[in-house]
């Protein structure tokens, strides 16, 4: 054998060797691949219908202070082969869901609800004998998951959800939030070990210059009931038609130019400066609720501001990238270049690891505030989104006794670990309050407004470059000077219980203060609001018999419900508690709502589907508006299919080609010499 021979042989050798070793390496190492989103990719399977999700339609009853919303899902199977679809939504961090239907043909099928995991296993028995059947559940209080079993071909099935929220205005504007897309979550826990409620963060996503294959239609319609001063979409283009001087109804102008990748966003203000604050009571078969909405005192700015320590903790990773790191960094400027030299402050960024500007916070002097500038401005993100250790490293930097600790977080909140980060928060409140701003036409508000809330601080959220400033303005207006402290209500004839929040913290936002609870007899006596204001003592008293029950306050039942549950978990953050648990999904099965432990089943009490088994389908979700493609992936552990290593091996022989000709010939060269 020439040494030709003996060289070929040792090349292709090694070249399968490694190919077989690193193919059993990834196979060990299965088990170790993070949670990660991926991108989705036609398989040219023409037999069955990747993209089952055909319509989403959205309509909105805007009454009072109340709103009320339905979402249409229309399934139709384009393909020959029977299939199940599973799709991921988000849906307000506030929205109460509470009933669900499935429609086949004519036959209407009104689901209920059950325990999750019950729910769950009738699910399974159904599709798997046949039968078409629809669950819905939550695995965050804004993010769900809807199964739809035994999808025949040709097949329309339509699902309808409905769930109502509150609009609670800041500043006297009125905002309601109808998010249109999940963005993709960062995760480094292994896929083998998570928890069922985290599995729907592996999901696929279309790359950003694919259009989804889902149309996307909303309508919101206003009755006031006061005149209305005006009403903006400030992230859709739209028609306002007037019905009246308080009723008014929102379409899209072109339902066709797919609005399903950013939040759809409508503010207005009732006429002169109002707001529908007061009394609603319902009395119901069973329990009677209210509902008392009180606007504080006018904010009236101190003459000195104590000095303050501001802890910057900002997001530079991947789904950062672009539009929203721009936005933040032109947020971040007008932030720290209008400190005052009497303050403190730091930055720590953060990606897939964490660094500090400075061991310790540094004087507001131009020229610190000239460096974090500098080191802002070199950022262009990347990476994964680790933000607990970040946050962690933030609230771990010595602390002076004499500054008043703010640590504002700014990211578009694309994690997974929410409650990881809430818990920390929390065991911090002795030494910081937290304000965090969400960044990016579809933030994640569970984690924007649960940082707020377990800070007892406010969330923002910026959608546009241009309301950066806006929002840097009201973040150091409400730092400065808080509306009310010092809150307490009380109550002189009339009996009330289940009060929800138990207790109120200080209010920083110009915004009325919400209570809900139970009552019993009469609706009668007197509710008594106090607090301490800029201008001192401040009294409200709202006499309760100039208030009638009314049976359209029905939603009441659901938004105290929903209120209750909330705060369970908020404090049961970080830990497992039998009695919560329990607790909720009796709220859950109580007042028909869906929560983390109860979920909405439906059935068709047919089969349908005489085949084996049906094809798994994952609706592929579109990227938000602004994020690019550097959002999705990212889990080190993962590793490319086997089918991706042959096609290395086959490049790696390929390119030996021209190796072994040139060795030839010049071998030939040789022998002719």
């Amino acid at each position: 054998m020439n040494k030709l021979m003996k060289s070929m042989i040792v090349i292709i050798v090694t070249v399968v060797t490694f190919f077989l070793i690193t193919i059993a390496a990834a196979e060990e190492n299965q088990d170790d691949r993070t949670l990660s989103p991926y991108f989705f990719i036609e398989d040219g399977d023409s037999s069955v219908d990747k993209f089952p999700l055909k319509e989403t339609d959205v309509t909105v009853n805007i009454s009072g202070v109340i709103a009320d919303v339905v979402i249409k899902q229309k399934y139709y199977n384009g393909g020959t082969r029977p299939i199940n679809a599973r799709y991921i939504f988000p849906a307000s961090t506030r929205a109460a869901v509470h009933s669900m239907k499935m429609i086949i043909g004519e036959e209407v099928i009104v689901a209920q609800v059950k325990e999750r995991q019950a729910a769950q296993q009738e699910f399974d028995k159904a599709k798997k004998e046949g039968m078409s059947a629809s669950l819905v559940k939550q695995q965050r209080p804004n993010v769900f998951s809807m199964n739809v079993a035994n999808i025949l071909p040709n097949d329309t099935i339509d699902i309808e959800l409905r769930y109502t929220e509150l609009l609670v205005p800041t500043e006297k504007i009125y905002e309601f939030v109808y998010p249109t897309v999940v963005g993709p979550r960062y995760s480094n826990q292994p896929e083998a070990t998570a928890p069922e409620t985290d599995l729907w963060v592996k999901n696929p996503y279309l790359e950003e210059d694919q259009v989804s294959q889902t149309s996307f239609n909303i309508s919101l319609s206003i009755s006031t009931g006061i005149a209305l001063q005006e009403i903006v979409c400030t992230s859709h283009e739209t028609d306002v038609i007037w019905k009246s001087e308080s009723v008014a109804t929102i379409l899209l102008v072109a339902p066709e130019d797919f609005g399903g990748n950013r939040d759809f966003i409508v503010r207005y203000r009732l006429a002169g400066q109002e707001i529908a604050s007061g009394l609603l009571l319902f009395e119901g078969q069973e329990e009677n609720f209210f509902l008392l909405m009180v606007q504080p005192p006018e904010r009236i700015k101190p003459a000195d501001i104590p000095p303050r320590e501001y802890i910057f903790v900002v997001d530079v990773s991947g789904s950062m990238h672009g539009f929203p790191l721009n936005t933040a960094k032109k947020l971040l400027k007008n932030l720290i270049g209008n400190l005052r030299a009497v303050d403190r402050f730091n930055v720590v960024l953060f990606a897939g690891g964490s660094r500090l500007m400075s061991p310790s916070s540094l004087p507001g002097t131009r020229e610190n505030i000239r460096k974090a500038i500098r080191v802002i401005d070199r950022q262009q993100g990347g990476g994964g989104t680790e933000l607990r250790s970040a946050l962690q490293k933030a609230l771990s930097l010595p602390r002076s006794e004499s500054f008043s600790r703010t640590t504002m977080v700014v990211t578009d909140g694309y994690i997974a670990a929410e409650r990881d980060v809430f818990h920390l928060i929390q065991n911090n409140l002795n030494r910081t309050n937290v304000f965090s701003f969400g960044i990016g036409s579809s933030v994640n508000r569970y984690l924007i407004e649960g940082m707020a809330r377990a800070g007892q601080g406010e969330p923002f959220i910026v959608t546009k470059p241009q309301e950066a400033q806006g929002e840097a303005e009201r973040f150091r207006t409400y730092v400065g000077a808080p509306t009310l402290t010092n809150i307490a209500v009380k109550y002189d004839g009339f009996e009330t219980y289940d009060i929800e929040p138990p207790a109120i913290p200080d209010l920083f936002a110009e915004r009325p203060l919400v209570v809900f609870g139970k009552w019993r007899g009469k609706p009668e006596g007197t509710i008594e609001l106090a607090g301490l204001g800029g201008a001192g003592e401040y009294i409200q008293t709202i006499p309760v018999a100039e208030t009638k029950p009314l049976k359209m306050n029905r939603a009441l039942r659901y938004l105290w419900a929903r209120t209750r549950i909330a705060r369970i978990l908020d404090y049961s953050l970080g830990r497992r508690n039998r009695e919560d648990e329990l607790e909720i999904t009796n709220l859950g099965l109580t007042y028909n709502l869906l929560t983390r432990y109860t979920s909405f089943i439906a059935v068709h009490e047919a089969v349908r589907n005489s085949e084996p088994q049906s094809e798994d389908v994952t609706q592929p979700l579109p990227l938000p508006l602004h994020v690019s493609n550097l959002a999705v992936g990212g889990g080190a552990a993962n590793v490319p299919e086997p089918e991706l290593y042959m096609l290395l091996v086959v490049a790696s022989l390929i390119l030996l080609i021209p190796l072994m000709r040139n060795r030839i010939r010049r071998s030939s060269l040789m022998k002719c010499r």
